[in-house]
């Protein structure tokens, strides 16, 4: 009896230690390699899940930025992917429409209190979620607003073009500045769709037609867009901005040397501003005759094709849209909390905080940009576009010659799998 009872022992203690063992590991790769807040951050947030049930244990690999999508592209051929993966919410529709991505499986009405740029659908469906959104603002100070009798613009009352332009005509006048406007030349790549489409989208313009996603004619080359390329290009031959060939020391500290007067800018950067002038403002973006427009969209999670688990990792990141979480993530590295509820936790989107302003610029202005997977080509094309503009190119031939590669494009791909 005494032997029958150790026995029984042992396997209790047997199944105990298995169950103890018995979490199925998943991997998650992360863009935000060297950055130390942010991954101190998505550490707490595997601890706290590995912690909290018995299922699941999720184990991180981290990336530098700048090589992060090509890491991801290459495991993608080898079918070595994780089964969580970092997405940037531009490049999932591409990298879902490619077969690499799975729907998440996750309870949307967590989301419907969401910011839209957190949330990446593709084809009718959740593919990838967010921690936080970005948003860009006109960054100025009051006083040189104030002394140079210039409107200071409201969400409800913004710029139109023409009083923008007189701003800066003032502003220029006074002699103050090396240049009144400083759009940020000198950051290259996703900057340019990202901050710079959306003045082509208020003069009512667009990258494509967002209706099919099957062309670019009329859109990117239309009377609008002709419009807006005119104007970009005048702001570098008239002076009002410093072109292509901005320092990147000035982009970063030119605003706060005094060396421009207005800083068009994200709230990543923008809080440097605050921390120099006591009078900086943050102002919604111009109206150029189809309401103001700002980039949205956020790195996003998502699941992997490859991901025996989805379940497992669909667990995993509905557990990281806790407030505490996205607040945790708004602190740390200044982006915006993607819930009123996350932003009024925050040290500085709460009511009454130093980046309230651009909580509200995400919610009233900000646009994704085109849901389909031929953006990645047309970013890029629209990128050349505009610097070969502000360098003094032919605007038309310009934008039709961008048009016919985009749609060069669009039709190798068979029109990217849209309906």
């Amino acid at each position: 009896m005494k032997l029958r009872a150790i026995l029984a022992g042992a396997t209790v203690l047997g199944g105990l230690a298995g169950a103890a063992t018995a979490q199925t590991e998943l991997s998650l790769w992360y863009h935000g390699g060297g950055n130390q807040v942010e991954s101190d951050i998505l550490n707490t947030i595997i601890e706290d899940f590995n912690a909290s049930q018995s299922d699941w244990e999720v184990t991180l690999e981290s990336f530098p930025q700048e090589s992060y999508n090509d890491s991801v592209i290459a495991a993608a051929l080898a079918g070595n992917l994780p089964d969580i993966i970092d997405v940037d919410g531009l490049v999932m529709p591409n990298w879902a429409w490619s077969g690499d991505m799975q729907p998440l499986q996750i309870d949307e009405s967590i989301i419907e209190d969401f910011l839209p740029g957190p949330k990446g659908y593709w084809d009718g469906e959740l593919y990838s979620i967010g921690l936080w959104d970005a948003a860009t603002a006109m960054v100025t100070r009051r006083s040189y607003l104030e002394d140079n009798d210039i409107r200071i613009p409201t969400l409800e009352e913004p710029w139109t073009g023409d009083e923008f332009m007189a701003a800066l005509d003032k502003l220029k006048a006074t002699g103050d500045f090396k240049y009144p406007f400083d759009p940020g030349m000198a950051w290259t790549g996703e900057w340019y769709p990202y901050a710079f489409s959306p003045f082509l989208q208020s003069f009512g313009g667009d990258l494509v037609d967002r209706s099919t996603y099957q062309t670019a004619e009329g859109f990117l080359n239309g009377d609008e867009t002709i419009a807006f390329g005119e104007w970009w290009q005048s702001l570098f031959a008239e002076d009002y901005a410093p072109g292509t060939s901005q320092d990147p020391a000035d982009r970063d500290n030119g605003f706060t040397e005094g060396k421009y007067a207005i800083s068009f800018n994200g709230n990543w950067a923008a809080l440097g501003a605050l921390q120099v002038f006591d009078d900086t403002i943050f102002l919604p973006n111009v109206d150029f005759g189809h309401g103001p427009k700002i980039g949205a969209a956020s790195w996003q999670f998502g699941i992997s094709a490859a991901s025996e688990h989805p379940d497992g990792a669909s667990a995993f990141i509905e557990f990281a849209l806790q407030d505490k979480y996205l607040t945790a993530f708004s602190d740390g590295i200044g982006l915006i909390p993607p819930t009123e509820s996350s932003a009024a936790a925050s040290v500085n989107y709460t009511d009454g905080g130093p980046m309230e302003a651009f909580y509200g610029l995400s919610e009233a202005q900000a646009l994704v940009r085109p849901v389909t997977p031929g953006y990645v080509v047309e970013a890029k094309v629209f990128e050349k576009a505009l610097a070969d503009i502000a360098n003094g190119a032919d605007v038309a031939d310009t934008l039709d010659a961008a048009v016919d590669e985009i749609n060069a494009d669009i039709e190798r791909n068979q029109g990217y799998g849209h309906q």
